[in-house]
């Protein structure tokens, strides 16, 4: 087994990071981002992956990171100004970058003439192409070389040096930097001597895997200043210890200027000899070792090793003081220990609700010790199914960078100049929706790119500039999360579609459909208004996809458009697939459950605040205005007359867009914590219903689906629609 399999996996997750912050950084530049910190931030993410890169002997990374890198130290020295299409050439760069990480990681390959074309645009950037050179004097693309973790120094030292001492903090190595990179490029500037200083390193029992233990000191020897000496650590700066002290005179070893006698095992004897990392973690770990005088552990006891430095407290400083840990510390867990966390917080949730309802049936007193007792369970239940879900929450900012790449790469194929505008990247959200969100939102901006936005000649004949705008944006919502996609097209044209259902027999000629009922036949398998098939569309298969796949988050998809103005597609999601609060009612001898957040307030109905429309449909009045009263038993098909008003219960609820409707169930038999089970994965899709639970006596509940019921009350849900064209056609 390949000792160095887990950092390498490592260094790709963290270049996945980089990727994402380099991309940021240049859209935000793009955005007129003037921020010289901006700048630096992406160079020190294409440096972070070139060092990585280099470590592993990833050379075709390594030299297109080293000709992007050279791009980007001319633009943050000023020699290069950021323009419009050199930011462009330079987002198509971090697309490559990309392609040659991922082409590393799975083992896959890259257009190489095409990399090599966009290296070339690169080294033109550069004031009469220097861009294409560094400070070794590297500028042919092909004869590029590089030596892993090496060291390398200019012939000829100097008759004047600076005695360096270098100790890295944690953070320096928690932002993908590299100790033996800087000391290579400490190098360029003279000879040098390295003596490695492992003074802090503790036993093996005590040693912290984030800490940062060792420090080098460097006898510098040549003829540059402090200002070039500290150079190398301006992006470190603040990450570590840094004392630059003057040698007067030539050093000889370190014996003068108060320099140190380093050892022949502890100095790199030639600064151009490659680093052995394993001879290095060779080193560390016999300086690790405890001692032999250490009790041995009985083979039946657990190792202390990394167990310790979870579970007691960190190791004390040198005045005996224990070490604080470090700000924003994170630690990488196994996805499948999370979720198997997540479901067995939800078994426990489901266990106390049994207990609860044992204690209950059996007559206790609120005030009993025992119904106290259970109080505080499901108190701390609540707590640690909180705490357990927010390590699950992720800001919808990993999905929301995924677009960018893709509306440049359609913007391409379609001759249309496109700007994304994304808003509310850091809204969170459970993973398993996020992970679930990639191909939907795929298909909807691909969509919007091809079909909702005009042509440049057209837009700028209607008035518009000849650059189209898509918009994405997340949000909080009534306890769900709504994610909108919108364009400033054309909007939908109606006629073609309800033309093309026709044509392909998907409607009846004379079916007589509202303008939301046309808009939503783009969701209909088969639909599409592509005149011919591209390698974006005009098969048919898209948005009949992105409803189910919606729907089977326990969501749901409207359109909104408007001609010549555009249109916007919006998702209606739950925060998570786990647990959720809800209102248990009782209709028809059935008990289903209410989510709470859409619950605004419930209340008796009265004669005189009830009236009827007509057939089975009512109103009730509240506070001076009406509301649609739905009877939740008619809808789900429980009954087949319905309920007198007076005899139940309605729960006000607000659903997506404010819509407001009155839901009558028979009575209300409390609120409770619930845990979400799936009703399409064990069993099939339910109009109405989102979800199932088991309750605390064992028995299944359905979870209501409220926006799906809000929109009924409003006239426009996809269900009935989709009976009225079934019935039609």
């Amino acid at each position: 087994m390949d000792p160095l399999a887990a950092i390498r996996e490592t260094f790709f997750q963290e270049c996945e990071e980089q990727l994402a912050e380099l991309e940021s950084g240049l859209l935000a530049m793009e955005a007129g981002d003037t921020d010289p910190e901006t700048i630096n931030a992406v160079f020190r993410a294409v440096h972070s992956i070139k060092g990585g890169a280099g470590a592993f002997s990833l050379e075709a990374l390594v030299r297109f990171a080293h000709v992007f890198e050279t791009a980007l130290d001319e633009m943050r020295s000023g020699r290069l100004t950021p323009t419009p299409e050199s930011l462009k050439t330079m987002l198509r760069a971090a697309d490559v970058l990309a392609d040659h990480v991922r082409a590393a990681h799975d083992g896959g390959s890259v257009d190489e003439a095409h990399t090599a074309a966009l290296a070339e645009e690169l080294k033109a950037l550069g004031p009469d192409g220097a861009g294409a050179e560094d400070e070794g004097g590297e500028d042919d693309w092909g004869d590029f070389e590089f030596t892993p973790m090496s060291i390398e120094a200019p012939a000829a030292p100097a008759v004047a040096g600076w005695q360096v001492r270098f100790k890295p903090r944690a953070d320096l190595y928690a932002k993908a930097n590299e100790a033996a990179l800087l000391l290579r490029e400490l190098a360029r500037l003279g000879e040098t001597q390295v003596e490695l200083d492992d003074s802090a390193l503790p036993a093996l029992t005590d040693l912290d895997p984030e800490a940062a233990y060792l420090a080098w000191n460097v006898t510098l020897s040549g003829e540059a200043d402090e200002a070039a000496v500290r150079e190398v650590f301006e992006f470190v700066d603040g990450d570590c210890e840094l004392e630059v002290t003057p040698i007067c005179g030539a050093p000889d070893g370190g014996a003068e200027g108060g320099g140190l006698d380093p050892t022949p095992d502890e100095t790199l004897q030639d600064p151009g000899e490659t680093l052995d990392i394993g001879a290095l973690l060779a080193r560390v770990q016999a300086v690790a070792d405890p001692p032999p005088s250490t009790p041995e552990v009985s083979p039946g006891a657990p190792a202390p090793a990394v167990a310790a430095t979870l579970a007691e407290p960190s190791p004390p400083d040198g005045q005996g003081q224990p070490r604080k840990p470090e700000a924003g510390a994170t630690i990488r867990v196994d996805l499948e220990r999370v979720d198997r966390l997540i479901d067995l917080v939800g078994e426990l949730v489901i266990n106390q609700a049994m207990l609860s309802q044992r204690v209950m049936e059996a007559g206790f007193a609120r005030a009993s010790g025992v119904a106290m007792g259970l109080d505080e369970l499901e108190q701390l239940t609540r707590e640690i199914q909180d705490s357990v879900m927010a390590i699950r929450a992720q800001p919808v900012k990993s999905v929301f960078q995924r677009m960018p790449r893709l509306v440049r790469e359609v913007a391409a194929m379609t001759g249309k100049p496109v700007r994304l505008v994304t808003e509310g990247e850091g809204t969170e959200v459970d993973k398993t929706v996020i992970e679930r969100l990639a191909d939907p939102l795929t298909h909807m901006i691909r969509n919007a790119i091809d079909h909702g936005l005009e042509s440049p000649e057209k837009r700028e004949a209607a008035g518009k500039p000849a650059e189209g705008v898509v918009r994405l944006t997340a949000a909080h919502r009534s306890g769900r999360i709504v994610i909108e996609v919108a364009d400033d097209g054309g909007g939908i044209n109606r006629e073609r579609v309800k033309a093309i259902a026709v044509e392909k027999g998907l409607i009846a000629p004379d079916a007589p459909l509202s303008d939301e009922e046309i808009d939503n036949l783009i969701f209909m398998p088969g639909f599409s208004t592509a005149s011919e098939v591209s390698d974006i569309s005009g098969r048919g298969v898209g948005m009949d996809v992105v409803k189910r796949s919606i729907q089977a988050l326990g969501g749901r998809i409207t359109i909104s458009s408007r001609p010549g103005k555009g249109s916007t597609f919006t998702m209606s999601l739950p925060l998570t697939l786990a647990v959720l609060d809800g209102m248990v009612v009782s209709v028809q001898g059935q008990t289903l459950v209410a989510p709470i957040t859409a619950i605004v307030e419930t209340l008796l109905p009265k004669p005189s605040d009830v009236h009827s429309l007509g057939g089975h449909a009512r109103v009730i009045a509240i506070r001076e205005s009406y509301t649609p009263l739905i009877d939740v038993g008619m809808a789900l098909g429980y009954r087949t007359t319905p309920l007198d008003a007076t005899q139940g219960v309605a729960l006000l609820i607000e659903g997506e867009g404010g819509a407001r409707a009155a839901l009558l169930v028979d009575a209300i038999q409390g609120q409770r914590q619930v845990v979400i089970k799936s009703l399409e994965a064990n069993y099939r899709q339910v109009p109405g219903v989102a979800a199932a639970t088991i309750l605390g006596d064992g028995r299944v509940a359905l979870i209501l689906d409220i926006d799906t019921i809000v929109a009924v009350s409003r006239g426009a849900d996809s269900l009935r629609a989709e009976k009225r064209l079934a019935a039609t056609g």
